[in-house]
Protein backbone atom coordinates (compact mmCIF):
# COMPACT_ATOMS: atom_id res chain seq x y z
CA UNK A 1 0.00 0.00 0.00
CA UNK A 2 1.08 3.51 -0.55
CA UNK A 3 1.79 6.42 2.03
CA UNK A 4 0.58 9.91 1.80
CA UNK A 5 1.69 13.21 3.23
CA UNK A 6 -1.48 15.24 3.35
CA UNK A 7 -1.65 19.36 4.50
CA UNK A 8 -4.33 21.73 4.74
CA UNK A 9 -3.49 25.18 4.76
CA UNK A 10 -4.71 28.46 5.38
CA UNK A 11 -4.26 31.16 2.49
CA UNK A 12 -4.99 34.85 2.30
CA UNK A 13 -6.79 34.44 -1.43
CA UNK A 14 -4.41 37.92 -2.52
CA UNK A 15 -1.71 35.55 -1.51
CA UNK A 16 -2.82 32.78 -4.29
CA UNK A 17 -0.72 33.58 -7.40
CA UNK A 18 2.25 33.07 -4.81
CA UNK A 19 1.52 30.31 -3.20
CA UNK A 20 0.23 28.79 -6.69
CA UNK A 21 4.29 29.71 -7.73
CA UNK A 22 5.78 27.82 -4.59
CA UNK A 23 3.35 24.87 -5.19
CA UNK A 24 4.80 24.56 -8.70
CA UNK A 25 8.22 24.16 -7.41
CA UNK A 26 7.51 21.94 -4.90
CA UNK A 27 5.69 19.54 -7.40
CA UNK A 28 8.48 20.15 -9.67
CA UNK A 29 10.85 18.83 -7.08
CA UNK A 30 8.73 16.33 -5.35
CA UNK A 31 8.14 14.57 -8.68
CA UNK A 32 11.63 14.71 -9.78
CA UNK A 33 12.78 12.62 -6.14
CA UNK A 34 10.03 10.07 -6.92
CA UNK A 35 6.55 11.36 -5.26
CA UNK A 36 4.65 9.47 -7.31
CA UNK A 37 1.47 12.12 -7.32
CA UNK A 38 1.58 15.74 -6.10
CA UNK A 39 -1.93 17.45 -5.51
CA UNK A 40 -2.20 21.31 -4.65
CA UNK A 41 -6.34 22.57 -4.24
CA UNK A 42 -8.12 25.36 -3.44
CA UNK A 43 -11.11 25.16 -1.65
CA UNK A 44 -14.59 25.36 -3.20
CA UNK A 45 -17.26 23.51 -1.37
CA UNK A 46 -15.93 24.80 2.23
CA UNK A 47 -19.19 24.73 4.08
CA UNK A 48 -20.84 20.79 4.18
CA UNK A 49 -23.96 20.43 6.10
CA UNK A 50 -22.29 17.93 8.85
CA UNK A 51 -18.30 17.31 9.98
CA UNK A 52 -15.91 19.08 11.18
CA UNK A 53 -15.17 22.22 8.73
CA UNK A 54 -11.39 22.86 7.23
CA UNK A 55 -11.49 26.53 7.50
CA UNK A 56 -12.05 25.96 11.43
CA UNK A 57 -9.64 23.75 11.48
CA UNK A 58 -7.08 25.77 10.41
CA UNK A 59 -8.69 29.14 12.06
CA UNK A 60 -9.11 30.37 8.40
CA UNK A 61 -9.81 34.28 8.95
CA UNK A 62 -11.83 36.60 6.67
CA UNK A 63 -10.05 37.08 2.91
CA UNK A 64 -8.58 33.67 3.26
CA UNK A 65 -9.33 30.19 1.40
CA UNK A 66 -7.98 26.64 2.35
CA UNK A 67 -5.97 24.59 0.39
CA UNK A 68 -5.91 20.57 1.17
CA UNK A 69 -2.52 19.29 -0.58
CA UNK A 70 -1.36 16.05 -0.51
CA UNK A 71 2.14 13.72 -2.00
CA UNK A 72 1.43 9.87 -2.71
CA UNK A 73 4.57 8.00 -2.30
CA UNK A 74 5.39 3.79 -2.17
CA UNK A 75 5.84 3.74 1.52
CA UNK A 76 6.97 5.44 4.30
CA UNK A 77 10.84 5.36 3.95
CA UNK A 78 9.73 6.40 0.24
CA UNK A 79 8.63 9.14 1.17
CA UNK A 80 11.54 10.06 4.44
CA UNK A 81 13.91 9.17 0.99
CA UNK A 82 12.25 11.99 -0.87
CA UNK A 83 12.03 14.44 1.67
CA UNK A 84 15.52 13.93 2.05
CA UNK A 85 16.23 14.49 -1.23
CA UNK A 86 13.64 17.50 -1.39
CA UNK A 87 15.41 19.32 1.51
CA UNK A 88 19.06 19.02 -0.25
CA UNK A 89 17.58 20.38 -3.57
CA UNK A 90 19.66 24.29 -4.05
CA UNK A 91 16.05 25.12 -5.36
CA UNK A 92 14.78 25.01 -1.62
CA UNK A 93 17.07 27.95 -0.64
CA UNK A 94 15.58 29.96 -3.39
CA UNK A 95 15.83 33.48 -2.15
CA UNK A 96 12.30 33.61 -4.24
CA UNK A 97 10.55 31.36 -1.41
CA UNK A 98 13.30 31.42 1.57
CA UNK A 99 11.57 32.99 4.43
CA UNK A 100 8.06 33.93 2.33
CA UNK A 101 5.83 31.49 2.80
CA UNK A 102 2.88 32.67 1.68
CA UNK A 103 0.72 30.71 4.56
CA UNK A 104 0.63 30.98 8.29
CA UNK A 105 2.83 27.69 8.92
CA UNK A 106 1.35 27.69 12.71
CA UNK A 107 -1.95 27.17 11.09
CA UNK A 108 -0.76 24.16 9.13
CA UNK A 109 -2.34 20.92 9.58
CA UNK A 110 -0.04 18.48 8.43
CA UNK A 111 0.87 14.25 9.00
CA UNK A 112 1.80 11.06 7.53
CA UNK A 113 -0.64 8.17 6.45
CA UNK A 114 -0.66 4.82 5.58
CA UNK A 115 -3.30 3.59 3.04
CA UNK A 116 -5.54 1.49 4.15
CA UNK A 117 -7.88 1.12 1.00
CA UNK A 118 -6.53 1.70 -2.60
CA UNK A 119 -8.45 1.29 -5.26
Amino acid sequence: MSYVDGYVIPVKKKNLKAYRQMAALGAKLWKKYGALEYFECVGDDLNPKWGAKFPKTVKAKKGETVIFSFIVYKSRAHRDSVNTKVMQDPAMNDPKYANKMPFDLKRMVTGGFKVIVEA
